[in-house]
């Protein structure tokens, strides 16, 4: 029996419009709303076995790239890596394939939905970038939407994205909590005992594993960790701006800012210059990911080099079926320490 878009709201309680809307993504919709109407999409299979999927027997030549931020470097970096692998034999339409970015903007709903409408349309392949949002239902929402879509003849690649092994999908790791432990080694190398550092959102995996290689490194070193010395916020310049003034204020013998990225980074160095601070004669400062900009900042700032180019190019010949699925489906990908002008040893 096919299942129709009225089964679907009649699951849901909404009228098939409603339904209509949150599939296509053209009209706001409540964010519970759209919650239950996915929530019946999987229940009844209505991607899988209503009348879109019968008009194609085999996937289409659409390759989806979720990222968080197009804005945001770090994911237009991957996002162009990735792309660029995705042309070549293996499209009917004169062997390429269309690539197609979706910007979540950070929604957990959003993410559904567009992996949604990607199912929808038989994608050849999706590629999830970054952090995964740390909340147990959405992750079970999340799993059962990569299971479906593998079943369905995607290919499903996590791009610095923590493994989901119970969804068939592959992914290539980013060591975020070993690079945040080597980083903060560096700054108790150099003789720093009192760090203030800048997290990002706490729903974020990206933020809690980078936090927990800082604090293991503290750890390591006896160094006993005021509760006032972290600050939560987003993954931007005004976040570190705004989050350093605070670190500032609530302790300012700090000698050291680490920052959750070097975007955040670039906000704190700003934060410090306008206090009156030399870095990095009296405050020192680290990023994370090793962005362009970061060398030509003045001065050039420390950081943990993530090879984004080159695993979201990984990712996008995994997802083409031109480079073989690393052993188990998992690889973990290291970063690499740089050490710049930005830190220094502490003032005596």
């Amino acid at each position: 029996m096919t299942v129709t878009l009225a089964d679907v709201a009649a699951r849901a309680q909404v009228s098939p419009a409603t339904v209509s809307r949150v599939l296509n993504g053209n009209y706001p919709v409540a964010a519970s709303t759209r919650e239950r109407v996915l929530k019946a999409v999987d229940e009844l299979d209505y991607v899988l076995n209503g009348p879109a999927s019968a008009l194609a027997a085999a996937t289409s030549d659409l390759v989806g790239i979720l990222v968080n931020d197009i804005a945001d470097p770090f994911f237009g970096i991957m996002a162009s890596a990735i792309q660029g692998e995705i042309g070549g034999p293996g499209g009917r339409a004169g062997g390429e394939r269309l690539g197609v970015v979706c910007n979540t903007g950070g929604s957990p709903e959003r993410e559904l939905t567009y992996l949604t409408l990607l199912q929808r349309q038989r994608a050849a392949a999706v590629v999830l970038t970054g952090g995964a949002i740390e909340n147990a239902s959405h992750k079970a929402a999340m799993d059962t939407k990569l299971r479906k879509l593998g079943d369905a003849g995607t290919r499903v690649v996590l791009c610095g994205r923590p493994p989901a092994p119970e969804t068939g999908a592959v992914a290539l790791t980013f060591d975020n909590r070993g690079g945040g432990q080597e980083l903060t080694e560096h700054l108790i190398g150099l003789g720093h005992r009192r760090l203030g550092y800048i997290a990002g959102p706490q729903e974020r995996t990206t933020t809690r594993h980078r936090l927990e290689g800082h604090r293991a490194a503290l750890a390591a070193h006896g160094i006993e960790e005021d509760p006032r010395w972290t600050v939560h916020g987003r993954y931007d310049r005004r976040s570190g701006y705004e989050a350093t003034l605070e670190l500032l204020r609530r302790d300012p013998s700090l000698t050291a800012v680490v920052a959750a990225n070097d975007s955040v980074a670039l906000g704190a160095c700003a934060a410090l210059r306008d206090s009156g601070l030399r870095i990095p004669d009296d405050v020192s400062v680290a990023g994370f990911d090793d962005l362009p900009f970061s060398i030509d900042v003045v001065p050039a700032l420390t950081t943990v080099r993530l090879p984004l180019t080159e695993a979201g190019a990984r990712a996008g010949r995994i997802a083409m079926g031109r480079e073989e699925a690393p052993p188990g489906g998992i690889a973990a990908v290291r970063g690499e320490l740089m050490v710049r002008g930005s830190a220094a040893a502490p003032r005596e």
